[in-house]
């Protein structure tokens, strides 16, 4: 068995690859795309093939699906870039790539997507069956476009395509945890963020890439406990302002997810329940 894993140098795929490398049996090889070949070596010294090639490159693709029986499409383009580029690669090159998938007969497609996608809350956690409700805090071209290729890959006929939807990735160095501040200086106190580490967003895609009779599946991919603005200020060490405690949450559910379908179907159970467990271990 080939996989191809895109994305691999960004946060979630760059701690990704080495899991699914340590895991494999003597048949199975990973294959990773690159644009830039110096990028490659540390998973090509973990033992994967590289690609040198862009995700939006027709040719690019095609080469690096050929032969390949899995796919798992960690590639995202967020936070800050233009609009264009946020759906040339989430969207644009995401589809391009089920539809090469398709025709080199790969047999499954894990596409890598967010929690975000859900837009608005539903006054409870969001399940894998709630249709997505543009609008809320961070919707736009990263999440829209995200939300259209998930529905665009799924309807691909003949492609197994499986969705993991992420939640608030850290853990592992990652900066994202410190950038949570961007957002949480502006919420209200008790406004909530739902997370996973990385290990467990790995161990869920892991499940997911790998689990049979998932075909057109979506899983959420979370961990048990929610933390507020207050607590993401005092997990960084960062003085609370005071007007947190003047604000009201505009959406209390926006963004916390259930994750009974992947524990129930998958045998889930996150290493790192929540942020506080992670701290403990020493694996922020």
């Amino acid at each position: 068995m080939l996989t191809l894993v895109t994305g691999v140098t960004g946060q979630v795929g760059r701690r990704f690859v080495p899991r699914l490398l340590a895991q494999t049996r003597p048949e199975e090889r990973v294959r990773v795309l690159v644009r830039d070949a110096a990028r490659g070596e540390p998973f090509a010294e973990l033992g994967a093939e590289v690609v040198v090639g862009d995700l939006r490159d027709a040719e690019a693709l095609g080469k690096a699906v050929a032969g390949v029986d899995a796919v798992v499409n960690v590639a995202a383009s967020f936070r800050g870039v233009p609009d264009d580029e946020a759906w040339a690669v989430n969207h644009d090159a995401a589809v391009e790539l089920g539809r090469a998938a398709l025709a080199a007969g790969v047999r499954t497609f894990l596409q890598v997507s967010t929690a975000l996608v859900y837009g608005v809350g539903r006054g409870r956690p969001l399940t894998e069956d709630d249709e997505s409700r543009p609008g809320g805090p961070m919707w736009g071209a990263y999440t829209e476009s995200k939300a259209r290729a998930e529905r665009e890959l799924l309807a691909l006929e003949g492609l197994d395509v499986r969705v993991g939807r992420l939640p608030f990735v850290y853990g592992e160095g990652d900066p994202h945890l410190a950038q949570s501040l961007i957002w949480a200086r502006d919420w209200a106190a008790t406004q909530r963020l739902h997370m996973g580490h990385h290990m467990d967003v790995a161990q869920g895609l892991l499940r997911v890439l790998h689990a049979p009779g998932t075909a057109g599946r979506i899983y959420n991919i979370a961990d048990d406990a929610p933390v507020t603005a207050v607590e993401l200020h005092q997990l960084n060490g960062v003085e609370i302002p005071e007007e947190l405690y003047t604000r009201a949450d505009p959406d209390p559910w926006f963004g916390i997810t259930s994750t009974d379908r992947i524990r129930r179907e998958l045998g889930y159970r996150p290493v790192y329940p929540s942020v506080y467990a992670a701290r403990d271990a020493g694996a922020l």
